[in-house]
């Protein structure tokens, strides 16, 4: 017995030891992406593929604490997205942790649909700030994100805006309200041009006739997504995220 009591001391004494020197892993709170916007962000339809939108790529780029819903409409605007009442489903969804992710500006330049149009230092600022005033009423946190670069180059070659003030009134809100700001136009437009009209065309929906069931005549469109370009895309919002340092780069894969 004697022999066995300095033996229980020593082992106590590495116990208590390897209690004080190592640190048991923390365990990660799971948090919701929430992604409002249009149709570039939106999840499809079967019946709309190959098409994607961004969002749709974006959970594969997170860990297994990061689930990503996406409550991204075709056709809305931030002013339709209110008053569809497609944004009070949104927000009923937030939790505290959460992060709410806006991107709108497509539709918000729909002139000719009051339904949707907005002025860019007017109401669509006015948008953009009370969705994140009511998310941060949720104990969620807000990224402000501009639309998307449309590929619309002229015969010279050159990438044409298409967005007018939209993203610089984003940008300003996002400045405003102390936000993080991902620039998806300038990200965009900065690829495109990297890659060149022939390169870029297969990130959008130029399909050709019979090469896709649902469009058997093929189509022309350079505003929505292929899977490659949705994934593109997401990778530029996450690189976006790596630039600003978010909290949420620490749960990339």
């Amino acid at each position: 017995m004697r022999y066995l009591k300095p033996l229980l001391a020593a082992l106590t004494a590495f116990l208590l030891c390897s209690c004080e020197t190592t640190s048991l892993p923390q365990e990660v709170e799971p948090l919701t992406i929430v992604l409002i916007g249009d149709s570039t962000m939106a999840k499809k339809r079967d019946t709309a593929r190959p098409e994607m939108g961004w969002g749709e790529a974006l959970e594969a780029f997170f860990d297994g604490s990061v689930s990503v819903s996406n409550h991204a409409l075709n056709g809305r605007s931030s002013k339709s997205f209110i008053g569809e009442g497609h944004w009070e489903k949104a927000l009923a969804e937030l939790q505290e942790g959460d992060v709410l992710v806006v991107e709108f500006g497509h539709n918000d330049q729909k002139i000719k649909s009051p339904d949707r149009y907005t002025e860019p230092y007017g109401e669509y600022s006015d948008n953009l700030r009370r969705y994140a005033q009511e998310a941060q009423e949720r104990g969620a946190s807000v990224i402000i994100a501009s639309s998307i670069c449309r590929r619309k180059f002229n015969e010279a070659g050159v990438l044409e805006d298409t967005h007018g003030d939209y993203p610089a009134a984003a940008e300003a809100v996002a400045e405003e309200l102390g936000l993080p700001y991902v620039d998806m136009e300038a990200r965009s437009r900065e690829m495109l041009i990297a890659l060149g009209p022939q390169a870029s065309e297969g990130l959008f929906m130029n399909l050709k006739p019979e090469e896709f069931e649902n469009y058997p005549d093929g189509k022309e469109d350079n505003t929505h997504l292929q899977p490659q370009g949705a994934k593109a895309h997401a990778q530029l919002f996450v690189d976006g995220l790596l630039d600003l340092g978010h909290p949420l780069t620490e749960r990339l894969r």
